[in-house]
């Protein structure tokens, strides 16, 4: 008897969880959405119809306990269940649970997501089924001559579990490290390892199967810039791609959809390598983080297509023809120039203008926590060529205005407007080459401290005469002068109310300055918080996180030389082998690992010396600041 779904839980949260609720609103069905206690007034929980409560903040005891999940759905009277991507996406074990509930999976059959879940056993299917592969390589038996090596985690994805080895002496460490990291992401350690292709393109195609024997190919989408293996600008189609490569792509696609009897979305994804040979990488049993690209140029809806596979719906034949190009960047709250480290806070402001599509689970005044995904948001742009698309994205994300968090988007920008990237020159290696380039601080820290001067000292609006003029009682030889930091550097304005060298002041409001710099005439919008110290100025120049110097600061405590503190808060998922209190270490050595937002960081040596101190164990909770362990440098000779 084919289903027929009235009410959809989302088992996910975030943006997908709130993307998902969009499509099924517009089909007419009750949403039902789950969350963590961390999540109880996230966007997705406000978003839904109903919403019930997983105890607990750990993904562990929340998201990743199908039984809560599905206890909750027969709860809210839901007959259907999507899994949105990661978390409980790719689990067979959980699809079956859902089937035997009598609830409908949105997703494929469990045996399709059994038989490559494993990557090591898909490689073996593919193999079956003539794809192009990589020939693995056994680690134990590994000579210089297969270097580099990429390590990988058998099961999940999302770059856990990933090394790449450059030096034999450092493959064991590696292994160790790979393992314990897939163990802990996905409770399986199994880790295997093939040839890393250097300056390879990663290169998947989208694929949506019914029930009835037709399978599309919708075309290919470009991921290859990449930070610590996890994408962050997306692409479709794929540019620079002879046809010939095309169409190889995506009929092996196909065959490989067809050799596990594949239905509902998909996608297979590949390597090229720089002369253009394909090789099979995994299958992602699942609805991508990038599938809006695709929905972009096909004109499609993907979400509401799996729901109507979920049902029993047939697909027409062929699937639509394709129109123009589309680019999604990935909003992060992270900081690119501090090893990608994840930011937590309140989110004030989230405000991206222009004729984009912005997929978000947070609204202003939301807090990023600590214990998911930093992702903001997803920026796309649509447009009848790569050039246009490329530009407009670009351009919305220099002028959003997004407050109170560190994010990565001025590299998203300074990604996009890379000759590299504007020219299709493509390969993962990309970071890699250019980041220090990328994060370098903008040059015009200066004129944004001068402009947060200036709507610091302008009146409120309808304040009376005196007041107005209480701001510019100095005198020209005694100027007014603030004091801010931004990015580790310290800027003191020393400022008149009407002119400034290089500088003309046309107006100054409490949160719109306007200034003619060098001659241009420049708009800064400042912002203050009433709940935060930092003053935010965004301008086409760029925009800065100003935090004002007290003119009178504080005594501040000091901190023991040598000690370690957490630079996030965090979970301690690893001690070094051995570590203890009169441990010698090196400069460098690893200590600790800190797992924060799904990212694992390492805690290294500040100097050579002895281990004085270690305070953090396995398993730990830590806050920012927390005091790990302290070192004692070794006397300089």
């Amino acid at each position: 008897m084919t289903p027929q779904i009235s009410s959809l839980l989302v088992a996910n949260r975030g943006e997908i969880a709130v993307r998902i609720f969009r499509t099924a609103r517009d089909l007419g069905l009750a949403t039902v959405a789950v969350h963590s206690d961390p999540d109880a007034d996230a966007l997705h929980v406000r978003a839904a119809d109903a919403a019930v409560r997983l105890p607990g903040a750990a993904p562990a005891d929340t998201y990743l306990r199908g039984d809560l999940v599905i206890k909750a759905a027969l709860a809210a009277g839901a007959d259907a269940v999507h899994p949105g991507y990661g978390f409980l996406s790719e689990n067979a074990d959980f699809a079956r649970q859902v089937q035997d509930s009598g609830l409908t999976w949105i997703g494929p059959p469990p045996e399709a997501i059994e038989a490559m879940a494993s990557k090591t056993r898909a490689k073996d299917l593919m193999r079956a089924a003539g794809v192009p592969l990589l020939d693995p390589v056994d680690p134990a038996t590994a000579t210089p001559a297969d270097l580099p090596l990429l390590l990988k985690a058998a099961a999940g994805g999302g770059g856990r579990g990933m090394r790449v080895v450059r030096d034999l002496d450092g493959l064991k460490e590696a292994l160790h490290a790979a393992s314990a990291e897939a163990a802990s992401a996905f409770g399986d350690g199994e880790v295997f390892a093939e040839p890393y292709v250097e300056r390879g393109r990663h290169v998947e195609v989208q694929i949506l199967a019914d029930a009835h024997g037709t399978v599309w190919a919708l075309g290919t989408r470009d991921c290859s810039l990449q930070r610590r293996h996890q994408k962050v600008i997306e692409e479709a189609p794929a540019p620079g791609l002879p046809d010939t490569l095309r169409e190889s792509l995506h009929a092996a696609a196909v065959a490989a959809a067809r050799a596990v009897s594949y239905r509902g979305a998909g996608t297979v994804e590949f390597l090229v390598t720089a002369d253009g040979r394909p090789y099979f990488l995994e299958m992602n049993t699942r609805l991508q983080v990038e599938h809006p690209v695709t929905e972009a140029v096909f004109g499609l809806d993907l979400v509401a297509l799996q729901l109507r596979v979920a049902e029993g719906g047939a697909l027409p034949p062929e699937p639509p023809e394709p129109t123009g190009h589309a680019v999604e960047a990935r909003l992060y709250a992270e900081d690119p120039a501090q090893d990608w480290r994840p930011q937590t806070g309140v989110l004030h402001t989230l405000d991206i203008p222009g004729r984009v599509r912005v997929d978000t689970g947070f609204a202003d005044g939301d807090t990023v926590g600590i214990h998911y995904d930093p992702m903001l948001a997803k920026v796309v742009a649509h447009a009848p060529t790569r050039a246009e698309a490329v530009r407009a994205l670009a351009h919305a994300l220099a002028g959003a205005r997004i407050h109170g968090l560190t994010t990565n988007r001025a590299l998203l920008v300074g990604s996009l407007r890379h000759p590299e990237f504007t020219a299709a020159q493509l390969d993962t290696g990309f970071y890699e080459r250019h980041l220090g380039a990328l994060t370098e601080t903008t040059p015009d820290a200066g004129t944004a401290a001068l402009a947060a001067a200036l709507a610091e000292a302008a009146p409120a609006p309808g304040a009376s005469l005196a007041a107005r003029l209480g701001g510019w009682r100095n005198l020209r030889s005694q100027p007014q002068t603030r004091r801010y930091t931004t990015a580790g550097a310290e800027y003191e304005v020393q400022y008149h109310p009407v002119d400034h060298p290089g500088v003309r002041v046309l107006s100054a409001e409490r949160h719109l300055v306007t200034l003619e710099v060098d001659g241009i005439r420049r708009v800064f919008h400042v912002k203050r918080n009433s709940n935060s110290t930092e003053v935010y100025v965004d301008s086409p120049l760029g925009a800065h996180t100003l935090t004002p110097v007290p003119r009178f600061p504080d005594p501040q405590d000091r901190t023991e030389p040598g000690s370690l503190l957490a630079p996030m808060p965090g979970t301690v998922v690893r001690v070094a082998e051995g570590l203890a209190p009169g441990s010698p270490v090196t400069a460098g050595q690893p200590l600790l690992w800190l797992e924060a937002m799904k990212m694992e960081h390492r805690i290294l040596a500040p100097a050579s010396g002895t281990l004085t101190a270690l305070h953090a164990v396995t398993g730990q909770q830590v806050e920012y600041g927390a005091l790990l362990a302290v070192v004692q440098e070794e006397p300089q000779s």
